[in-house]
């Protein structure tokens, strides 16, 4: 069986560089070696090395366990939290089933 060719955008290739980039410079900023950050995360330095050049091949659960140890595992809820395309869509495909209220007049009565 073959393994098929993962393909990224240009752009999102530049966002997951991005990423690895981030996550280098928060293990410098706390001068870990690779070697302590990849031992604490139970993996490999090569895959440390491709977690911090963005590599798309490598699992969202490494990248997870190196975020952890730097202690920025958090930082994965923000992911899709501020979903504003999605919030246009879901306001767009708002149906009201309901009838609006019946207005009263000055004396209180429905009209």
């Amino acid at each position: 069986m073959t393994k098929t060719k993962m393909i990224l955008l240009p752009k999102t290739r530049k966002i997951l560089e991005e990423v690895g980039e981030n996550i280098k410079l928060a293990r410098l900023r706390r001068k870990f070696s690779s070697e302590q950050v990849a031992e604490r995360a139970n993996i490999s330095r090569p895959t440390l090395s491709a977690i911090e050049k963005g590599m798309p091949t490598v699992s969202i659960g490494s990248y997870l366990l190196v975020l952890q140890v730097l202690g920025l595992e958090k930082d994965m809820l923000f992911l899709g939290k501020d979903d504003a395309l999605g919030r246009k869509l879901q306001d767009a495909n708002i149906i009201t089933s309901e009838r609006a209220p019946k207005r009263k007049n000055k004396n209180g009565e429905a009209k």
